[in-house]
């Protein structure tokens, strides 16, 4: 609810002041979303603690563990920029940072892939 409520009141203020002073109402945007991740960053990492305690639990390997969190917090950091970009009027800008992000998380990717292909290869009868 508090998170709706400011947004809603960010909203309403950046229209007010979109037609007077449009970059502080872009700039007040921002700021109110930066202000929603930073809310939200203590339930992030109880999420994080909460996956780490069940790896740990499930005897995963945490190298596993946290190659699928940074990939995580790669597409979570990139749709956060996107957006901020396609707010500012940039939709080229954010469709890079998107390809970025998505590059980034196969690239990242490739240990665990490796890893399921082998894994299957041998499951396969010679």
């Amino acid at each position: 609810m508090k998170i709706a409520g400011v947004a809603l009141i960010a909203t309403f203020l950046a229209l007010i002041l979109k037609e007077q002073k449009p970059n502080f109402a872009f700039l007040l945007i921002v700021f109110v979303g930066c202000s929603i991740f930073l809310f939200l960053a203590d339930k992030i990492y109880e999420i994080i603690k909460m996956l780490e305690s069940l790896a740990v639990n499930a005897h995963v390997n945490m190298m596993y563990m946290e190659t699928i969190l940074k990939i995580i917090g790669i597409a979570y950091i990139a749709e956060f920029a996107s957006q901020i970009t396609k707010d500012a009027g940039q939709g080229s800008l954010a469709s890079k940072i998107e390809l970025s992000g998505k590059i980034l998380i196969l690239a990242m990717a490739i240990p665990i892939l490796t890893v399921i292909i082998e894994t299957i290869i041998q499951l396969i009868p010679s």
